[in-house]
């Protein structure tokens, strides 16, 4: 498969889209299209051209996508399902390589995959999988990283360090693989840059395998000052929480935070992965120190 050169991103102006533009912007090595949304007011580097498209629009989506070798979708959950118009359009004019808006737990785990929060990405899952098998010359990878670490810790999912009674999930020992989005960045140029050995599959990476009451221990040697009393949560009681969210119709990140924290902390769900691509894809891995080093940055000691 020959070397990719002109790169879109789609959803660049997000929270992991912004970091994904960052890294291939100091890769140096590609010519970089923004695809924006014509009602969009983000702005971004004069380096990079911007194309205002219609995401509904297959005509509109192919007219952008002419001479691209790769697709880089960071849309948010909401916007899952607006990637199939995408997809299409990227197959029919030659797009080399694709990688969806997935960015998440162990999708391959039957448990996690039937999270009701994950149902727009198993469909998008199968139609990369039929594309890529119509079209010989179009592939995808998608990418598991587990929960965002930095993000996740400033919000208090991992661990919330906001309140003096932090809930452990399911006892909070459970091992999870968690992730920072520049890792994730570095991840996504690092596909296009391994192409015959991420082709049509999914890779996995994370910068460390911890627990909350790790995490908790590392808070308080960080912070000795502070006191923190964690209290037990159920991760099935707030599954079942989301699930009534979703039958009201409420799917926002607050109604959907029941299955992602089942997908993450429950046991049998495939939270703490058994294979990660690091090496294949450069990747190092946290210590202790520097997971000190963002709990630090979350509690305002630097």
């Amino acid at each position: 498969m020959s070397a990719i050169k002109n790169v879109a991103l789609a959803g660049a102006s997000g929270i992991l889209g912004k970091e994904v533009l960052k890294a291939f912007i100091e890769a140096g090595k590609f010519n970089i299209t923004i695809l924006s949304r014509e009602d969009s007011d983000a702005t971004f580097p004069a380096t990079v051209q911007v194309v205002k498209i219609n995401y509904d629009s297959i005509d509109s989506l192919t007219a952008a996508l002419q001479g691209k070798d790769a697709v880089i979708s960071t849309v948010t959950t909401a916007a899952i399902a607006s990637q199939e118009p995408l997809i299409r359009a990227a197959a029919a004019v030659g797009v080399k390589r694709f990688i969806p808006a997935e960015f998440s737990s162990n999708l391959a785990n039957p448990k996690a995959a039937a999270l009701l929060v994950y149902a727009n990405q198993i469909k998008i899952q199968g139609l990369l999988q039929e594309t890529a098998k119509s079209n010989p010359e179009f592939s995808y990878t998608s990418i598991r990283n587990g929960a965002f670490l930095d993000w996740g810790l400033a919000l208090g999912f991992q661990l919330d360090l906001r309140s003096e009674n932090p809930p452990f999930y399911d006892g909070g020992d459970r091992p999870f693989s968690t992730t920072t989005l520049p890792t994730i960045a570095k991840a996504t140029v690092a596909v296009l840059d391994h192409l015959p050995d991420t082709r049509n599959r999914a890779v996995y990476v994370h910068d460390v395998v911890t627990t909350q009451r790790h995490l908790l221990y590392l808070a308080r040697k960080v912070a000795p000052e502070r006191h923190w009393e964690p209290v037990s949560v159920s991760t099935e009681d707030l599954e079942r929480v989301a699930r009534e969210n979703y039958k009201r119709g409420e799917f926002g990140l607050e109604a959907s935070i029941g299955f992602f924290s089942r997908s993450v902390f429950a046991e049998g769900f495939g939270g703490a992965f058994e294979r990660v691509d690091n090496e294949l894809l450069g990747l190092g891995v946290f210590g202790d120190d520097d997971l000190e080093i963002l709990l630090k940055g979350v509690l305002g000691l630097e």
